[in-house]
């Protein structure tokens, strides 16, 4: 298994989280690897008014300021969500949605803890849907603020590990950043083959391509 080390995250925000989308998330739970590949992530700077370093430098946001490849999860919406801190004070990823993974170190039957951890408000929660969002991806993993906010990926509880897998991107405006805070900003990578695992699908009905997002190309 190819494990992502710091160092990876000692790059431009924007270039982490192009080179998140597809990499893989495993957590150990109950004596089972859990895992989920990465089908959105946006990038934050501290200098621009969308990100949570804009705001300050407090003890609750002390892991954005740490060195890169610092986990940084904060409450939102009634849930967990997880950033990692790259090059530069303040700057990091937020991981925003993911699906579930399955191959020979996390198999299909584990899916059912993930299902236990995240059950539907009406019965089982599609399988394409079970980490579409920020708090639903952390809550299918257990990865919880008291745990590993201001931490490092541990190779024994919880790692990102790059699969090989080399998706087709849209590159996009963020989700839920106000008017006025720089919301034009195209710093969200969506994995074009999983739309319907993302927060939102950034090809929605009014999207103008060049001004509300870009196809980019492989590499």
């Amino acid at each position: 298994m190819a494990l992502v080390p710091p160092a990876h995250f000692d790059a431009d925000a924007c270039e982490v989280a192009r080179s998140l989308v597809g990499m893989v998330l495993r957590r150990r739970h109950q004596g089972v690897w859990l895992a989920a590949a990465i089908v959105e992530a946006e990038a934050y700077y501290l200098e621009e008014k969308g990100s949570h370093a804009s705001l300050g430098r407090t003890p609750s946001r002390e892991a954005l300021f740490m060195p890169p490849g610092t986990l940084y999860l904060y409450y939102a919406r009634g849930g967990d969500s997880l950033n990692i801190s790259v090059r530069g004070e303040g700057n990091a990823v937020l991981v925003k949605s993911g699906r579930p993974y399955v191959d020979r170190r996390s198999p299909a039957a584990n899916l059912v803890y993930m299902h236990q951890l995240n059950p539907g408000s009406q019965g089982r929660r599609p399988e394409h849907r079970l980490c579409a969002g920020q708090t639903l991806l952390c809550r299918a993993l257990n990865l919880k603020v008291p745990d590993w906010d201001r931490r490092l990926f541990d190779p024994r509880t919880f790692y990102l590990e790059d699969v090989g897998d080399r998706p087709e991107l849209i590159r996009a405006r963020r989700l839920g950043i106000p008017v006025g805070r720089d919301e034009h900003l195209l710093y969200r990578f969506v994995d074009a083959r999983h739309l319907r695992s993302a927060t939102q699908t950034p090809l929605g009905r009014g999207a103008i391509e060049g001004r509300d997002y870009q196809r980019l190309a492989p590499r």
